[in-house]
């Protein structure tokens, strides 16, 4: 085969090549959502925004649920047309084990996030300045709910894309030559969690200190795909650390305070080194230890479970889907 083709197209595999899948999936998804702005943009421009409450809600709903439907979309047609695999490669097998890592992953992100405002708590860096609060134009419960629907799309389809599609194929296209399949699966952890933290940086109050923070966190994220091959307990840990984080103790989601609707209405005080400010618990150090503590149960999880520890090593390798 020619090599300038071969550049591009993997004759063994008889589909593209990593690099070229994981950039046509970014292309694609960033195009399906410049084509949903242009839609809803002159649709909700100005309806029932304010200073106080941010964009219309159900502006911001309409949206959160067409993302997560093209980032949903894109992946399952970048499975079948580009990978020339199975969704469930990606780490989605709804059986009994993969039910009980993600009810572990909610409480772990719950026990997490519930622990981190404790400590504030006691140490006096919060005040409690009212309970059950909404910004939003419904009774609180509804708005509540809102949120937990909000929150569950957002840690799923972020879950599925940086870790389930991106890390599998970067693993994937660096497994060859004189990288193992370990160095490999190491490379696509710290890229992805790399990306992870770049795709947080356009956010309200970002640093540098807090991108460096957010791609911790990614890579605290990946861990349990790392070890088990499955997205259960990153997408439990992902939605439970969020939801409580904005929706029950009030703190800020990675620099995000609109739409505030939350059990503790809370006012952020206390050292910025330790709490993480405007940011929220993520860029502190409490967070830090948060997902050291986590990191750690996750481990002791997946030893439990599976009786042994030790690294998924088909991430990093293809296999062809059975014949129809």
């Amino acid at each position: 085969m020619n090599y300038v083709l071969q550049l591009f197209w993997s004759p063994n595999d008889k589909r593209l090549r990593a690099l070229w899948r994981v950039i046509l999936h970014f292309l694609l998804i960033f195009a399906g959502l410049q084509s949903t702005t242009a839609v809803l943009r002159p649709l909700f421009s100005g309806a029932g925004s304010s200073s106080d409450s941010g964009p219309d809600p159900i502006a911001n709903m309409v949206a959160l649920l067409l993302t997560g439907l093209i980032y949903v979309v894109v992946t399952i047609a970048a499975a079948r047309f580009l990978d020339r695999r199975s969704f469930s490669d990606y780490g989605l097998v709804w059986n009994t084990q993969w039910r009980r890592d993600l009810l572990f992953g909610l409480l772990l992100g719950g026990f997490l996030m519930g622990g981190i405002f404790v400590i504030e708590l006691a140490m006096g860096w919060i005040t409690i300045e009212g309970m059950f609060v909404t910004l939003m134009p419904f009774p609180f419960f509804v708005a509540f709910l809102i949120f937990l629907v909000q929150m569950t799309l957002v840690g799923t389809y972020e879950e599925l894309v940086f870790r389930g599609y991106q890390m599998k194929n970067i693993a994937e296209g660096l497994n060859f030559g004189p990288l193992s399949t370990r160095t490999s699966l190491f490379l696509a952890w710290i890229v992805t969690s790399i990306l992870f933290g770049l795709i947080h940086a356009a956010n309200p109050g970002a640093t540098v200190g807090t991108t460096l923070k957010i791609t911790l966190a990614g890579v605290f994220l990946a861990l349990p795909f790392l070890l088990t091959g499955e997205l259960a307990l990153s997408i439990g840990v992902h939605i439970a650390w969020n939801f409580f984080q904005g929706n029950v103790f009030g703190f800020p989601v990675s620099g995000l305070t609109f739409f505030r609707t939350t059990i503790f209405n809370t006012v952020q005080g206390g050292p910025d080194l330790w709490t993480g400010g405007g940011f929220g618990p993520e860029a502190g150090l409490l967070g830090f230890i948060g997902i050291i503590v986590g990191s750690l149960a996750m481990i002791w999880w997946v030893k439990c479970t599976r009786g042994t520890l030790d690294l998924s090593l088909s991430l990093a390798e293809y296999r062809r889907p059975p014949a129809n």
